[in-house]
């Protein structure tokens, strides 16, 4: 390859502003090298740099709860759980590559995330996702869909870890830009963790599992820009999975991680080599001297360039401790891996790099990495003006509901609140046989073998709320995953996040990742569950719009004796059916306003972070004490919505109800508002007196509003919906669109 002359031009091309590029020729008193320029190109990328993020990152709570590792600090973020053992956990996003080739785009963020599970020393036990399309009716969308969740299922059941639980929605505006974002959990042994770190002038560095090749050359910089009609030419940048490979590449790892032979070991996503030497150098305060004509490629004639940015799967960069080099060799050819010795640790705070016996980098790594010598902005911010005029919406003007039934069966039928069964019945949620509680309910549970304690888990975010009130539908995302985890029986403990946003450059949606973050930090703080770490995924646009902001937040909670297990689905007929929390009625960016009206009005719902945890406390309380059969939030459909999948979540024993809810001013506002900090929950008669009382020494309001039946779920005497009705809407909804090819 005759490579070109680095010019300015040939430097925004690879996404680099004029300033940029002269600070890179400041920073090493010459022009770089063309490897140099691709090497700067990707980690000074969005993707990697986080460069117009970082500083307002760091406002969050990133440290204490039962944080062992601070945020950002290592390939995922670690949680102790009593027992010497710990959580690592992680979310984060593959887009663009999902929006261009959907299979693989879902496929290996899958791989990666799990890849950053076990090089921290885990062994991965759940995979969990959250993917937002356009709208079913669109052929596209069709198409995007089931690639992705085909890539997802794929990759996880070939791998072996199962997927318990994730949430899906629908809306026009993500009609040209879906978003894929994966979350994996795995465990570990407090002194069995491993880090993302270089040190020990001397060591060797080696390079192992799958073979390098061109796939992904650029993916970090292709998920640091618009999506547009090019990146359909972008398909290279997506890069190829092979789950099998990497089922092997995490038993490797483990072994050599549980024999204590290496010093440090990082995953090879974003940016390939050029990410992991510079960061573990970076981390360990060290250099590396690396030889690229040692790495194992599948392809001829490949460049120092090209072998730098690549993004081929299922590789690790490893740093042993002399004298274990023989060790960790036969355990990669026992698994049937490369494993090569392509360089050494040197003490020089310098990252030097050799190709057919050229220096291609000499770079200090400092200079490349987040926290370091990348670029930190902070971009100019603006109030979209759209949103004091949603606020204005008057909602009295609404014309009163005159059928609640069709009205209630269109929300009902929504995909975005029927069952994703037609998503999760193509992911394996019991392999490893650690699940509990599968995906369908609120959120998952996995047990964690030989004790009495379980991980809850679950993933959430309203799009809507958030583009109508960032700071406030930040916040419920939030206290939404929180008030899933305590349904289950759980403690919230941390949360990692994936921050989806469209182009940061732009004054009004900076604002709104702004104003997105002091909501989560609020909320993070008030409940002490730090946030360990995540993604943020900017340039979320096609060429009609932006995205909704969506903050994903994917939250673990403990659960520290199996008896408390619990799920929303109605146990028993004649148990007594109550409400806690109030009602106010808000219909603002409501499944009901979008369904029914066709509208996305209003404000955000209206959150209180005080009576939020005094909900949990009571909530965990009276779930402790025995007292709750089932529990179930009231969110996107209202508490009509609510009562319906507590009646039939349990397909094979659906159980019905008769309840009467009180209505404040309108019918239809009551029944499909989606007031927060809510919770249905179900009571066995019997318990009725010890209850009340319990619950009135923790928390008020709460009323009974009915008990459960044998058939039928019966509203305030007039409105009656057959079970085989429910469970038709529910289920089948998006089967059926699915099917309309």
């Amino acid at each position: 390859m005759i490579e070109p002359e680095v010019t300015l031009e040939l430097a925004k091309e690879h996404g680099l502003t004029e300033e940029e590029y002269g600070w890179i020729c400041e920073r090493l008193g010459r022009t770089p090298t063309f490897t140099e320029l691709g090497v700067f190109s990707v980690m000074w990328s969005e993707h990697c740099s986080y460069k117009n993020s970082i500083a307002l990152l760091k406002t969050l709570p990133r440290e204490g709860g039962k944080l062992l590792v601070g945020a950002g600090e290592e390939n995922a973020g670690l949680v102790d759980i009593g027992d010497g053992l710990a959580i690592a956990f992680k979310i984060e996003s593959h887009n663009h590559p999902s929006a261009v080739e959907p299979y693989q785009g879902a496929a290996t963020g899958v791989g990666g995330i799990l890849r950053d599970i076990f090089t921290m020393g885990a062994r991965p036990i759940a995979a969990l996702n959250s993917l937002r399309f356009g709208t079913l009716d669109d052929k596209r969308t069709r198409y995007l869909f089931e690639g992705v969740v085909k890539g997802i299922g794929d990759y996880g059941n070939s791998f072996g870890v199962p997927t318990v639980a994730g949430e899906v929605y629908f809306d026009e505006c993500y009609k040209g830009n879906p978003l894929v974002n994966a979350m994996a959990i795995g465990l570990v042994k407090h002194n069995q963790t491993a880090s993302a770190t270089a040190k020990g002038e001397g060591n060797p560095v080696f390079i192992v599992g799958s073979a390098t090749g061109r796939d992904g050359i650029h993916g970090a910089t292709f998920a640091s820009e618009e999506i547009s009609e090019a990146s359909e030419a972008k398909r290279p940048s997506v890069q190829v999975g092979d789950p099998f490979t990497e089922k092997l590449l995490l038993e490797a790892t483990l072994e050599i991680i549980k024999n204590d032979w290496i010093i440090g070991i990082q995953d090879m996503g974003a940016a390939g080599i050029s990410c992991s030497t510079s960061e573990m150098s970076d981390k360990g305060e060290s250099g590396m001297k690396i030889d690229l004509d040692k790495v194992p490629l599948r392809e001829v004639d490949m460049s120092a360039y090209e072998i730098m940015l690549s993004e081929s799967q299922e590789r690790m960069l490893v740093v042993a401790k002399k004298g274990c080099e023989e060790d960790i060799i036969k355990t990669f050819d026992k698994w049937d891996l490369h494993c090569e010795i392509i360089g050494y640790v040197t003490d020089k705070k310098i990252l030097e790099v050799h190709h057919n016996g050229e220096k291609k980098v000499e770079v200090n790594p400092f200079e490349l990495v987040l926290g370091g010598g990348a670029p930190v902005y902070n971009r100019e911010t603006r109030k979209p003006k759209y949103i004091d005029e949603k606020h204005s919406f008057d909602f009295l003007k609404l014309p009163q509901t005159e059928n609640i039934n069709e009205a209630f069966k269109k929300v009902f039928s929504s995909p975005n609140i029927a069952s994703k069964r037609w998503v999760y019945e193509q992911y394996d949620s019991m392999v490893r046989t650690n699940t509990i509680v599968g995906p369908g309910s609120d959120a998952a549970v996995i047990y964690i073998k030989e004790t009495n304690k379980a991980i809850a888990a679950k993933t959430d975010c309203n799009g809507r709320y958030v583009y109508l009130n960032p700071k406030e539908g930040a916040k419920i995302a939030v206290a939404e995953s929180a008030r899933n985890i305590v349904c289950s029986g759980g403690k919230p403990l941390a949360i990692t996040n994936c921050l989806n946003f469209g182009n940061p450059y732009k004054p009004e949606i900076y604002w709104t990742f702004k104003e997105a973050i002091e909501g989560m930090g609020e909320a993070c703080r008030f409940f002490n569950t730090p946030v360990t770490g995540g993604n943020v995924s900017f340039y979320n646009e096609s060429p009609d719009a932006a995205v909704y902001p969506t903050p994903v937040i994917g939250m673990v909670g403990l659960i520290e004796d199996l008896k408390h297990i619990t799920t929303a689905n109605f146990k028993n007929i004649g148990d007594l059916i109550y409400v806690f929390g109030e009602d106010k009625e808000e219909l603002g960016g409501s499944e009901f306003l979008k369904v029914v009206h066709n509208k996305v009005e209003g404000n955000a719902p209206h959150i209180d972070l005080q009576i939020e945890q005094n909900l949990h406390n009571t909530i965990l309380s009276l779930i402790n004490d025995g007292l709750i059969e089932s529990a179930h939030d009231i969110s996107e459909g209202g508490i009509l919505s609510a009562l319906a999948e507590c009646c039939i979540l349990d397909d094979e024993k659906p159980i019905g109800a008769e309840v009467n809810i009180p209505i404040k001013t309108r019918e239809d506002f009551t029944l499909f508002s989606e007031s927060q900090s809510r919770i249905i929950v179900s009571v066995k008669a019997k318990n009725k007196k010890l209850f009340e009382e319990s619950a009135s020494k923790l928390f008020t309001p709460f009323i009974q509003i009915g008990e459960t039946k044998k058939e039928n779920l019966t509203i305030n005497d007039k409105y009656i919906f057959e079970l085989d009705v429910l469970l038709e809407l529910y289920y089948k909804s998006i089967p059926l669109k699915m099917n309309e090819y």
